[in-house]
């Protein structure tokens, strides 16, 4: 006896992987039940983004950043 989620499996298998993909996304997204923080995240990076791109914050080189937590952690 096929069980339903056996039926389900094969149909979705049959799909091109960028369909396959999408689909597991949208599944993976219906599992998080939070999507008031999900949504506080985005605005924040928008925000993040824009302050960059508007010249109101001067992100620090990577190199520095790097040499800042390693003397931190000595």
């Amino acid at each position: 006896m096929t069980t339903q989620f056996e039926i389900l499996e094969a149909e979705v298998l049959k799909l091109v992987p960028t369909e396959r993909a999408l689909l597991a996304e949208h599944i993976i997204a219906s599992l998080d039940g939070d999507n008031e923080i999900d949504s506080a995240w985005a605005a924040e990076v928008e925000n993040r983004i824009a302050e960059v791109e508007g010249g109101l914050v001067i992100g620090t080189p990577l190199a520095e950043v790097i040499a800042q937590a390693r003397a931190t952690l000595k």
